[in-house]
């Protein structure tokens, strides 16, 4: 889907397309303070009329800046008989390179996913989906409890390296280990049937 209020093409997919990259060269050049709908408006010069067609807010448009760059990221290389937490390392790598890559743009997507606007709303849950597609698709099957506690400890990393209290890089690490854990309890409560509901 795009990260826009209606599905576009042609001339207008043009439009949407240079006011995402410019939006990214003004996060780049201010302080997110300073960025506006109507300063990337002026550097992807169209009218601040036509930016607020597509984009309901600042946020939205850092929004859509990531969730186009994580659409572009490639598929994680098929590695057979590799370890969980080493396949999901390898998944999550993709993603904290956007991150580690683009300093200002983590900074500002860790305010902006939070802010409460329906447009960013739907675009976080669709950059919520993909993450955890991605980095499902690496660990394997997993049951729902262990799925919905790996889903938090992902969301969680992510906001803690946003603030600064733990590095993009330290990431997959991070993550492999609670895969680990999550995997040897999935495994314990598969062989013990009285712990399946504790």
């Amino acid at each position: 889907m795009e990260p826009v209020r209606r599905i576009v093409d042609g001339r207008r997919a043009d439009t949407v397309q240079r006011l995402l990259t410019a939006a990214l060269n003004e996060v780049r050049s201010v302080p997110y303070s300073d960025l506006t709908v109507r300063s990337v408006a002026k550097r992807a010069e169209v009218s601040p009329a036509t930016a607020y067609t597509y984009f309901s807010s600042k946020e939205h448009l850092v929004c859509g800046i990531l969730w186009q760059q994580l659409q572009d990221l490639p598929a994680p290389p098929a590695t057979p008989r590799r370890s969980p937490s080493a396949a999901l390392a390898a998944a999550v790598h993709g993603v904290t390179d956007v991150f580690t890559k683009e300093p200002e743009l983590s900074r500002a997507c860790t305010i902006a996913l939070l802010t409460d606007d329906p447009e960013v709303r739907r675009l976080r849950d669709q950059i919520g989906t993909a993450l955890l597609r991605r980095a499902g698709d690496a660990i394997g099957p997993m049951p729902t409890a262990a799925r919905e506690t790996f889903a938090m400890a992902f969301i969680g990393a992510l906001v803690l390296a946003g603030t600064g209290y733990m590095t993009f890089e330290d990431l997959p690490g991070r993550l492999g280990k609670v895969t680990d854990l999550l995997l040897a309890d999935t495994r314990r409560r598969a062989k013990d049937p009285k712990r399946r509901d504790s």
